[in-house]
């Protein structure tokens, strides 16, 4: 759906476009507006919108106008006649004649233009934030499948994700213009970026998942890599869900921070290996870790008591599939708790690593907490971990840093469209 609004007026109707724009400005601040030139300065002086400005009508700011039309990317022509002003004017007819042929709205005076501003209000605006580098599937491919699936029913604003733009920014971008909604489409780096953004806006999360384990997708019950269609779908059921967030040293996570163990494995599953092996990649860099991994003195303070420990790998989960074994220290990560998950793990050996991984994994599927003298479970609201010596952190995928580290959970900070259980 295109997402340009044209305002034009004959000089005698100057005055009552700008009315117009001071009366609608909250729902034209949501869409791209352009304009000729008197008309532009006279709406950007009276509302502070931005309005792109063409060449005054008499030079060909109408002609410009029209070409937007033809291109098929305006939304609605906003366009106040003087009804006395009887002869022909080819410009102006060009421009109504390909409203006409494109089935692009058109009003010519104010009451048709108060219509088109009402059906504007009704429609939602998704901003769409497309990484096009994540996974291993089409990128272009999806994104036409996206549009297509999309666009008719939600006014849709795409941007995609460059190395000197990411996620975060564009994400911000999109609150700032009034956003309904905004999705992310990429993996958990993508996702994990767009949701921290808008952790306790209200505004709702569509997920289309296409990285290498889209672990919060997983978490939350949205369909994975090969189903975009599906994703779209949930998106467009509209059925939000709020769940938890948390901050880790001020960073937004939605799913854990994984402290020693599981911050190496990260670090070693580089994108390269990624684009090798998928998800196996995850599998190869955690078995080579293990024999890396040694035990740190750790201090917990939680909850207003302090606890130590020697420990191989923290992991303190937000959200977290089963396929996050660390995470799994009660069998179940509950998203929408208000509490954190603290799983602490040691091991004597590799084989010891790989049996206690076996049965987080076990605890996982059966949803039942590990019993097992070197793993400890624990749920607060907010922590503080030191260890001696620092050990690197990675949280949602990406390495922060290192220890010490503070996190506090957010409760229901963010809302994310979901399936319908059965």
């Amino acid at each position: 759906m295109a997402n340009t609004i044209a305002l034009i007026a004959h000089d005698s109707r100057k005055e009552d476009i700008v009315q117009f724009a001071l009366a609608h400005a909250p729902i034209l601040s949501r869409y791209h507006l352009i304009a000729t030139a008197k008309t532009s300065e006279q709406i950007q002086t009276a509302t502070g919108l931005f309005v792109e400005q063409k060449l005054t009508g008499s030079r060909g700011g109408v002609i410009q106008i029209a070409a937007e039309v033809a291109s098929g990317n305006v939304l609605a022509v906003i366009f106040l006649v003087d009804p006395l002003i009887s002869r022909s004017q080819p410009h102006r007819d060009a421009l109504l004649h390909l409203c006409h042929i494109h089935n692009v709205a058109v009003a010519t005076n104010l009451a048709t233009a108060e219509a088109i501003a009402t059906q504007l209000a009704k429609t939602r605006v998704a901003h769409l934030i497309f990484n096009p580098v994540s996974g291993q599937r089409d990128a272009q491919q999806d994104l036409l499948l996206i549009r297509e699936l999309l666009e008719p029913h939600l006014s849709l604003r795409i941007h995609q994700t460059t190395p000197e733009v990411n996620p975060t920014q564009l994400a911000h971008a999109a609150i700032a213009n009034h956003a309904d909604l905004v999705i992310a489409a990429g993996g958990d780096g993508t996702v994990s970026a767009v949701a921290g953004a808008l952790i306790g806006t209200a505004i709702p999360l569509g997920i289309i998942p296409r990285g290498t384990a889209n672990a919060f997708a997983v978490a939350l019950g949205i369909p994975g890599l090969l189903s975009v269609r599906n994703a779209c779908q949930i998106i467009l059921a509209e059925h939000a869900q709020t769940v938890d967030a948390a901050y880790c040293n001020g960073f937004p996570m939605i799913l854990l921070a994984g402290i020693g163990y599981e911050a190496n494995v990260v670090e070693a599953a580089n994108r390269e290996l990624k684009d090798q092996w998928g998800t196996l990649a995850y599998l190869m860099a955690g078995w080579q870790s293990i024999d890396e991994q040694e035990t740190f003195e750790t201090e917990i303070e939680a909850e207003e008591n302090t606890y130590k420990f020697e420990a191989g790998a923290i992991t303190i989960a937000n959200a977290a599939p089963p396929t996050s074994i660390l995470a799994q220290g009660a069998g179940q990560v509950i998203v929408d708790d208000g509490l954190l998950d603290v799983t602490i793990a040691t091991a004597e050996n590799k084989l010891h690593a790989v049996t206690t991984m076996l049965r987080l994994l076990g605890a996982a599927i059966t949803k039942t907490e590990v019993n097992q003298q070197n793993v400890i479970h624990g749920r607060t609201r907010r922590l503080k971990v030191t260890t001696n010596p620092p050990q690197k952190v990675v949280v949602d995928g990406e390495i922060i840093g290192t220890t010490p580290v503070e996190v506090e959970c957010i409760p229901r900070g963010l809302t994310v469209f979901v399936a319908k259980s059965s």
